[in-house]
């Protein structure tokens, strides 16, 4: 029984598409993991051969028989040689760095040859990518970045990663599929337009809270529809640069709240794409800023970290 499951295991259809179970951080290439068939320039040989071995059957030619059975040897010789362009290479799954919804997301691997191989032809893709070419020589080691298009806010998935190879001849194609199970954080898409912060009053806690007064001037924001005709800067109009209004912040109140339940946008979408857009702005200018959802409460803060976590929130909210 164990024997048949083994042998149903082998033979399912999955490993040849997505590779084995889900591999840790390294995986090192062997007869489990290779697969082979003949290319179409494979096929075209064996037919080639076939041909002239009726040829000579027809015509009872022994230097037809000797081209041929030639022939046949290298086509299997190429058996070996294909394999071994793929044997012992060991793999590694690197880094990603988190994106922003509608760029490409980036998956690092690393092929390291510990062995006294080399690997003139290696070709490295995901599902529906085009592969990437590269070489390697013993001992060495390069690394590789894939690109995968994300959509949508939340993880990326990356698909299988497929290393092939068609050495010496082309007659034969070695390939296998390995499954790191990597993923990428997307956060949401930055809000195209960059209206002014939030307007509020101190909350109930007692928290300080993005105000506008005009005593000490701040920056400069694209006008908005209802912004005060004294808050335009008439300079940068006068000098064709469109239209953008003063902002000023409060000194005595130097913290503000990002709070998604105030947050205008016609769906969940807009409201954490808005959202995204104040916090890379808050950034920007050095802001100490906090953010409410649902689930989570971030406290006002600045730098690299609270960013980071700030639009993590949003990406899994």
């Amino acid at each position: 029984m164990n024997f048949q499951n083994t042998i149903l295991n082998r033979i399912r259809p999955s490993r040849f598409i997505k590779g084995e179970k889900i591999a840790t951080d390294s995986v090192t290439l062997n007869h489990q993991r290779i697969f082979i068939l003949p290319t179409k320039n494979g096929l075209g040989f064996v037919i080639l051969i076939v041909i002239l071995l009726l040829i000579a059957f027809v015509y009872q030619n022994n230097l037809i028989y000797i081209l041929a059975f030639l022939l046949a040897s290298v086509f299997f010789v190429c058996i070996i040689h294909t394999f071994k362009s793929l044997a012992g290479l060991v793999v590694k799954k690197g880094k990603s760095k988190a994106v922003f919804a509608g760029e490409p997301a980036s998956f690092t691997i690393h092929l390291n040859s510990d062995t006294s191989n080399n690997f003139p032809t290696l070709r490295v893709k995901t599902t529906g990518q085009e592969p990437h070419e590269t070489r390697l020589s013993a001992q060495e080691n390069t690394a590789i970045t894939l690109y995968s298009q994300t959509h949508k806010r939340g993880w990326h998935r990356c698909q299988s990663v497929i290393i092939s190879s068609i050495y010496p001849l082309g007659l034969f194609r070695a390939w296998t599929p390995i499954n790191f199970n990597q993923k990428v954080l997307v956060y949401p898409k930055p809000f195209a337009a960059n209206p002014p912060f939030p307007e509020s009053s101190i909350n109930s806690e007692g928290s300080g809270i993005w105000k506008k007064n005009y005593e000490d001037f701040f920056g400069l924001n694209v006008y908005q529809p209802g912004d005060s005709i004294r808050q335009i800067h008439w300079k940068t109009f006068a000098k064709g640069q469109g239209l953008h209004s003063k902002e000023f912040i409060s000194q005595e109140n130097p913290e503000i709240w990002l709070d998604y339940q105030q947050t205008p946008g016609r769906n969940k979408e807009e409201r954490l794409s808005l959202l995204c857009r104040w916090i890379i702005e808050a950034e920007k200018k050095g802001l100490n800023y906090g953010l409410k959802l649902s689930n989570t409460i971030k406290t006002p803060a600045k730098g690299n970290h609270h960013f980071s976590e700030c639009l993590e929130a949003l990406a899994i909210f």
